[in-house]
């Protein structure tokens, strides 16, 4: 049967027709969809975890115990995981146990580009590339049976484009009897192998050669490897390429001889070395780092002049393609007619989206989000304020600008008090959502704590990883199993971990949890939490915005036209649901302000900062009707 599948659906259903029954994983686009469509499979175990280290710990316990299992993240969550992908390298598994790396070229939604195709060769494992929906899914069984022929964990790298694009994939059956119930086959008993899988001193330096072996046990698979395949063409022109770059060679150079590389590591070098021999001009087409390139490099391949006295050519790759940012067909084009790969006439021209006449639309958080009054204030008390990652993110944007540092998933904590520390004479404050919380914030609050240091760490709690596509957070008592919750068995109410009382457990004596559109609170709290000498947070609780399960039906505010002046103060929130009308103050010359009943939810921040009162709920007969169709429309 076929069916279009996006990538992120085609690895989710390799993985259960390969007969995976554990996946663990911490959401993060563009990887987040691959554990919600493997969830729905059944037989099967998905959960998210706390971060992404506890993620493979859980699906190489998994593997320990004989199942496969999988784990997946975006690139950068591969750095928080690194320890633990580190080990499993050197130990080997059970059962099969594959690392899903959603590589983001471009930065559409991270802090930074990485290649983790070096992270395979770091660790001396093998990386596999798909390049369409079809080979995800196909790769993935392969990447199983990779790692039980060899012992050792598979790096499965794919990229935005991979995971967001949809094609035409031919399903297979899983393998019978697959899964974690009764009909299970039984699980073996737990390996008791210390020297295999007691990483300490003495055990791992005899692991080391095991790993190497095992390294060139891979390269001599590799030669034979069927996703390995050469695409025959002209031989003036050979290309070697991996990924979404693989598609985009086909499209630009539908003449090229193509090597197509499945397995990105290790390179299977007697078959790069006779497609060498074949073409009269070698490049590498790849996005990001020259990490196929190095390695053609290294093996000595260079390619046979026209002329029989003339030199041997090097490999070309990165002197011709752009190290930054992903690669579409036109880029490929405009860099080739460049480099003298395709003529002038070759040249297609395209509509420059830049020079729309749309108005510009900036990153801006949500009409109201539970945020925004935080960073109002803090924008308003002038403190230098440390983030993380999360959507709450975006209060470094203006008109709020309350954002001065902002790195990875926790470090907000431990950089205003590393600065703290550093005798930086203002009083720092900390942001930090739910999610983000549990990811990795509570080891940086415990340094807090440790070390008494005087940070305020404001908690966004908005009951819900909210960047990512709204997943469940241990607060929540949410499972990624369909219509599974986490119970207490005790009592058979929903699991879910408060926050309170983690911070007092932590040590912190000063802790106030807070409605987060209580303006007036809030900025009470965060005042006297400034003046203290040791650490304080302030929690600040509202359910996110776009999450109205449950939820009383939004009621839209509107402005007494007579009553506003145009200050401008509702202005600097930056809610997209308040706008500048065309009517100007009489005295002020300055416009009025308005509210798009369409976008309002009723939070009322506005309301109170306005200084004139000129803010109200509309005439419930007309906020219930706006509110219906409000409701209709999302």
């Amino acid at each position: 049967m076929k069916q279009l599948l996006s990538g992120n659906a085609a690895l989710a259903r390799g993985a259960w027709e390969a007969g995976a029954v554990v996946a663990a994983g911490y959401p993060g686009t563009p990887s987040t969809e691959i554990l919600e469509h493997f969830a729905r499979y059944p037989g099967v175990y998905a959960e998210w975890s706390p971060n992404e280290k506890v993620a493979l710990d859980v699906a190489i316990g998994a593997a320990y115990a004989g199942k496969r299992a999988i784990a997946t993240m975006k690139h950068v969550g591969l750095n928080v995981a690194a320890d633990a992908f580190m080990y499993v390298a050197m130990t080997g598994i059970e059962g099969g146990l594959v690392i899903i790396s959603a590589d983001d070229p471009a930065m559409h939604s991270s802090q930074n580009e990485q290649d983790n195709r070096m992270y395979a060769k770091f660790a001396r494992i093998p990386c596999l590339e798909p390049a369409s929906s079809q080979a995800a899914k196909d790769q993935m069984l392969d990447a199983f049976a990779i790692s039980e022929q060899f012992d050792t964990p598979v790096l499965l790298r794919v990229t935005t484009r991979i995971c967001h694009s949809t094609s035409e994939v031919i399903l297979g059956d899983p393998p019978p009897r697959t899964g974690l119930g009764d009909e299970a086959p039984q699980t073996p008993r737990f390996p008791r192998n210390p020297g295999k899988y007691v990483m300490v001193p003495g055990n791992a330096v005899k692991r080391h050669p095991i790993i190497e072996e095992r390294l060139r046990r891979l390269a001599a698979f590799a030669e034979t490897y069927p996703g390995n395949v050469i695409v025959p063409g002209s031989s003036g022109l050979g290309i070697i390429t991996a990924g979404i770059s693989y598609q985009y060679a086909r499209e630009v150079f539908p003449d090229a001889a193509i090597l197509h590389l499945g397995m990105s590591w290790p390179l299977p070098a007697d078959l790069i070395r006779n497609f060498a021999e074949s073409v009269n001009r070698l490049i590498v087409m790849e996005e990001l780092d020259p990490f196929i390139e190095e390695g053609v490099r290294l093996l000595g391949v260079t390619v046979a002049s026209d002329h029989p006295e003339a030199p041997r050519k090097w490999v070309e790759g990165k002197n011709i393609f752009p190290i930054i940012g992903e690669f579409s067909p036109r880029i490929i084009r405009e860099h080739a007619i460049t480099a003298g790969l395709l003529p002038t006439s070759a040249h297609v021209a395209t509509p420059d989206l830049m020079s729309s006449t749309l108005p510009p639309r900036p990153p801006v958080l949500c009409a109201g989000c539970p945020h925004r009054s935080s960073f109002y204030l803090l924008h308003k008390l002038k403190v230098p304020v440390n983030g993380d990652i999360g959507c709450y993110s975006l209060g470094f944007a203006p008109p709020l600008s309350a954002m001065h540092t902002l790195g990875c998933m926790g470090a907000g904590i431990s950089v205003a008090h590393g600065a703290s520390k550093a005798g930086s004479p203002e009083r720092h404050v900390a942001v930090i959502g739910d999610s983000t919380f549990f990811h990795s914030g509570i080891p940086a609050l415990l340094n807090v704590v440790y070390h008494h240091s005087p940070v305020v760490t404001i908690i966004l709690d908005n009951r819900v990883t909210a960047m990512t596509g709204h997943q469940g957070t241990p607060a929540t008592g949410d499972t990624l199993q369909p219509g599974q919750t986490h119970t207490d068995p005790s009592t058979g109410q929903p699991t879910l971990i408060a926050i309170e009382p983690i911070v007092r457990a932590l040590g912190i004596q000063h802790v106030q949890t807070l409605d987060a559109f209580a303006v007036d609170e809030i900025e009470a709290t965060l005042r006297d939490f400034l003046q203290l000498d040791g650490p304080s947070v302030l929690i600040a609780l509202q359910p996110c915005a776009l999450e109205t399960s449950g939820r009383a039906r939004w009621r839209p505010l509107e402005v007494v036209a007579d009553q506003c002046n145009g200050c401008t103060l509702c202005f600097r929130l930056g809610c997209p649901a308040i706008l500048k009308s065309d009517e100007l103050d009489a005295h002020t010359q300055r416009p009025r302000a308005s509210i798009d009943p369409a976008q309002c939810t009723g939070c009322e921040v506005c309301s109170q900062i306005c200084p004139r009162n000129a803010i109200s709920f509309r005439d419930d007969a007309l906020s219930l009707a706006t509110a219906e169709s409000t409701e209709v429309r999302r």
